[in-house]
């Protein structure tokens, strides 16, 4: 018999660093989902990830237990790492320097940008 499914939660956490500290902590706590089983199993499975941003979904059972999948790296951050820059524009909505990083990848860029 299949497990009843009671949620699922969406975080983003650094790769190899999961610690029961927020965001990790609270979220799952709240749940009464085991803390630092999730903790061990999300570090194992990313080490080799390690820092960088990776979104999780984890999906919580009425008797307590856990699964959860690993996302791909939100675009910005892969954009950041691409471009071998340590943080985004300190203005917002830098659509031009988005897309001007992404010419430099490679990647045909068609349109017209907001607030042009």
């Amino acid at each position: 018999m299949a497990k009843e499914v009671a949620g699922l939660i969406k975080l983003q956490i650094k790769g190899g660093a999961a610690n029961p500290s927020p965001p990790v902590g609270p979220a799952l706590g709240s749940k009464g989902i085991n803390i630092m089983g999730f903790c061990k199993e999300f570090n194992a499975r990313t080490q080799d990830k390690a820092g960088k941003i990776i979104p999780v979904v984890i999906t919580y059972y009425t008797d307590k237990s856990f699964s959860f999948e690993l996302k791909t790296p939100p675009a910005a951050v892969q954009l950041k790492e691409a471009a071998k820059v340590k943080s985004g524009s300190a203005e917002p909505n830098r659509m031009k320097l988005i897309a001007g990083t992404a010419r430099s990848m490679g990647i045909t860029v068609e349109g017209e940008f907001p607030g042009k």
